[in-house]
C-alpha cells in the first residue's frame, strides 16, 4: 500500500488554482516537472496576455493563414478536431456569439504541413480543453518522473489521477448538486482517468458575456440549468464531452451519453429528474 504521506504543489494558472498532489515514490523535482508542464500550456494557450494563441487569432481574424510551429498549440488544434468530430459537432471553441454560425467548420487545418486558415474571420478560446491538455500532460511528466499515485485539479471542475488511491482502490469523488446544498448527483470512483464537469448554473451565468457555453451554429450563450459531468482516459476529451453535453439538443445528448453511460452524464437542474439517473455509489469501469 502507498504511504498516506503527500507531497504538494499549489500555483495559480489557466485562469485557476492548481493543486498537485503526488503520493509515494518518484523523483525529488516530480511536481516541478508537472507545474512546468501545466505553464508552458497556460503560456501558449491563454487569451489573457500575448501567447502564440493570441498570435494566431490576430493572423485568423485578419484573414490570413499561419504555421504552427508551438506543439503546445498543434496538440490543442488536434485535440478540436478530434473533439468536434466525437461530440458530433457540439464542442467548438470557435464558436462565437458575436459572429452567428461561424466554428470549426470555417476551419481549414492541415496536420501534415501544421498550417492553418479560415474561410471567415475566426478566433480560438481553448478555455476548459486547455485545462485538460494541461493536466495531461502534467500526468505525462510524473509518469515519467517515476509517480505511481497522483492526484490533479484546476479549480473544482477539472480532476486527473494517476494510479491507485493511496489507501488502496479507485478514486472516490462525489458531484455535489450546484443548487441544492447538501445534495449530491452522483459519485463515483476514478482510476487512472480524467473527470470534467461543466455547468451552466452559478455566479458565472450572471455574466453572459464571459459565458463559455457557446452553442455552435447560432453562437448563443446557453442558459438552460444544466449539469454534465464527463469521465475519459485523457483529460482533453473529457473536457470537450462536458462541455458539448452542456450546449446539446435531447437528441445528441441521448447519443452521446449512450454510447458510454457509466462516463457520461446530464443533469437537468431545472427538474428533479436527470438524463440518466445515476445509481449513488456507482463505480466507473
Amino acid at each position: 500500500m502507498v504511504p498516506a504521506l503527500a507531497e504538494v504543489e499549489r500555483f495559480v494558472a489557466m485562469g485557476t488554482r492548481i493543486e498537485l498532489h503526488r503520493f509515494g515514490p518518484g523523483d525529488a523535482d516530480a511536481l516541478a516537472a508537472a507545474r512546468r508542464a501545466i505553464e508552458a500550456v497556460d503560456d501558449a494557450l491563454t487569451i489573457h496576455r500575448p501567447s502564440m494563441t493570441t498570435a494566431l487569432n490576430e493572423k485568423l481574424m485578419s484573414g490570413q493563414d499561419a504555421s504552427i510551429d508551438d506543439p503546445v498549440l498543434f496538440e490543442a488544434l488536434v485535440a478540436i478536431d478530434q473533439a468536434y468530430s466525437a461530440t458530433l459537432g457540439l464542442f467548438d471553441p470557435a464558436a462565437d456569439r458575436r459572429f452567428a454560425s461561424v466554428g470549426w467548420s470555417d476551419i481549414i487545418f492541415d496536420r501534415a504541413t501544421a498550417r492553418i486558415a479560415a474561410t471567415r474571420p475566426v478566433a480560438f478560446d481553448f478555455g476548459g480543453i486547455g485545462k485538460g491538455i494541461a493536466l495531461d500532460r502534467a500526468c505525462d511528466a510524473l509518469r515519467s518522473a517515476g509517480v505511481g499515485s497522483a492526484c490533479l485539479s484546476a479549480g473544482e471542475s477539472s480532476i486527473a489521477v494517476i494510479g491507485d488511491h493511496p489507501l488502496g482502490g479507485g478514486w472516490p469523488f462525489a458531484i455535489p448538486d450546484p443548487l441544492q446544498t447538501g445534495q449530491m448527483l452522483v459519485e463515483l470512483e476514478l482510476h487512472d482517468e480524467s473527470l470534467s464537469i461543466s455547468s451552466a448554473v452559478g455566479a458565472g451565468m450572471l455574466a453572459p458575456e464571459r459565458a463559455a457555453m457557446i452553442r455552435p451554429g447560432d453562437g448563443a450563450v446557453v442558459m438552460d440549468a444544466r449539469c454534465a459531468v464527463a469521465i475519459d482516459r485523457q483529460g482533453a476529451r473529457a473536457e470537450a464531452m462536458s462541455t458539448a453535453l452542456i450546449v446539446s439538443d435531447d437528441a445528441r445528448a441521448a447519443s452521446l451519453v449512450g454510447e458510454r453511460p457509466k462516463h457520461r452524464f446530464l443533469f437537468d437542474l431545472s427538474h428533479t429528474a436527470a438524463m440518466p439517473a445515476p445509481a449513488a455509489g456507482m463505480q466507473v469501469q
